[in-house]
């Protein structure tokens, strides 16, 4: 029998594991809670709100209407509801668009501080002085997006509670379009369902993500607009809450957004998303350190969330991989029999252990939400639960490539036009 014996790869693969296995043993029992509890329960509110709904667009002339029109058509007092659409740099019929559907509709064409965060400072600012406190809080969506007939009650059922920040049940318009949106699609109903409404029924905090999120106008008042300008302002926002012990709160209400189609776009869309996540990491590791001091959980949640644990695998298969090739280099000098077989050993484990807990989530959020998954190529559900899990795996060369690469905001094309009905009737 051979054996490695107490070495240093051996010590070092065992604190790895033991890391990995104590750091995120808490997402467990968030899937146990939430098997067991379901959906959160709010209670109905007192009070309507009177909300203004902020979109950001650049070239949407697809999309933009039947979002508009998605949000104008709720159940839900028209006179509380006004929608914001700001035109940004646009070349197209984004502004007719929007205009046309009902939306107060304004153009800005800043070709330096471009993106979505600039988008939101320059409209939160510009509805404050024109309105002054006409509005309890304010929703931000994408063009893209849709929103269910009920959103806005749900939303408001959560927000009269005395959330500042809360965030929705993320949907997918375009669930079957590709192996690719598949998983995107996946991936955000994991996050809603387990990580937001768990966050929400146990009484710690909820992280925004993308978009289908309304802030307090007190909080947008206070700071004069918008400030979060990273690549992810809404992971930097919600880590900013963290750290100053805001709580943002989840709310099950659904909206639909769409998903990227080609493995391309996609790789160009989350290198930004990775790129923000090290910014962020970067820029709040010490305030949040400063609230995992204070007992404070939503600290601990969100730095593990933006801590570039993916990194930490691949130093582990580095590590292993050098004293692999050393090692038989040596000829038995440097390393035994025992250690070159734990090292392969410990690399198969690596990637394979990866696959599995990806293969383990896609089942357990398909069976979970399989009434949420709206799509006519039924096969496309099976086989995402075994593409999925390689999807997730090639953050790997992202995760490696972000960290030398100059990243900046490029706009994602969106041109899947489709109603909140159409949605429904691919089921």
């Amino acid at each position: 029998m051979i054996k490695a014996g107490l070495t240093p790869i051996v010590i070092f693969n065992f604190v790895m594991l033991l890391f990995f296995t104590i750091a995120y043993f808490y997402q467990f029992v968030y899937i146990l809670h939430v098997w067991r509890h379901g959906d959160v329960k709010i209670p109905p509110a007192k009070k309507q709100h009177c909300y203004a709904y902020v979109i950001a667009a650049h070239n949407e002339e697809p999309v933009v209407g039947n979002l508009v029109r998605s949000i104008l058509s709720q159940d839900y007092p028209r006179e509380l509801m006004d929608v914001y659409v700001v035109a940004d740099a646009c070349t197209d019929n984004t502004y007719k668009e929007a205009l046309d559907a009902g939306a107060i509709t304004w153009e800005r064409n800043d070709l330096v501080r471009k993106g979505k965060s600039w988008v939101l400072d320059y409209a939160f600012n510009r509805i404050l002085d024109e309105t002054g406190d006409k509005y309890d809080g304010f929703f931000v969506f994408d063009a893209d997006n849709i929103v269910s007939p009920d959103y806005t009650k749900i939303m408001n059922d959560a927000f009269d509670q005395g959330y500042l920040v809360l965030t929705s049940y993320r949907n997918s318009k375009n669930f079957d379009s590709s192996w690719v949106s598949s998983a995107y699609a996946l991936w955000f109903l994991r996050e809603a369902k387990f990580l937001n409404n768990a966050r929400m029924s146990l009484g710690t905090s909820a992280a925004i993500s993308g978009s289908g999120w309304l802030v307090s106008s007190s909080i947008v008042r206070g700071m004069h607009g918008w400030d979060f300008h990273l690549l992810t302002e809404d992971i930097q926002f919600s880590t900013f809450c963290a750290a100053n012990n805001i709580q943002i709160g989840y709310a099950p209400a659904e909206f639909f957004d769409e998903q990227p189609v080609t493995f391309k776009a996609s790789w160009t869309q989350r290198m930004r998303w990775t790129k923000g996540f090290y910014q962020v990491f970067f820029s709040y590791a010490k305030d949040l350190q400063h609230g995992i001091n204070k007992r404070q959980f939503s600290s601990y949640d969100l730095m593990m969330t933006i801590a570039p644990g993916m990194v930490l695998t691949l130093l582990s298969a580095f590590v292993n991989l050098s004293y692999l090739i050393i090692g038989s280099l040596s000829h038995g000098f440097l390393a035994t029999q025992g250690e070159l077989l734990m090292c392969v050993g410990s690399l198969i484990m690596t990637f394979g252990s990866m696959y599995i807990v990806f293969f383990l989530l896609a089942i357990i959020t398909t069976v979970s939400e399989r009434k949420h998954i709206h799509c006519r190529k039924k096969w496309r559900i099976v086989t995402n639960l075994f593409t999925f899990p390689i999807f997730m795996m090639t953050y790997i060369p992202i995760t490696v490539v972000a960290l030398f690469k100059k990243v900046e905001w490029v706009p994602t094309k969106h041109d899947i036009a489709v109603n909140f009905d159409d949605v429904m009737n691919e089921g």
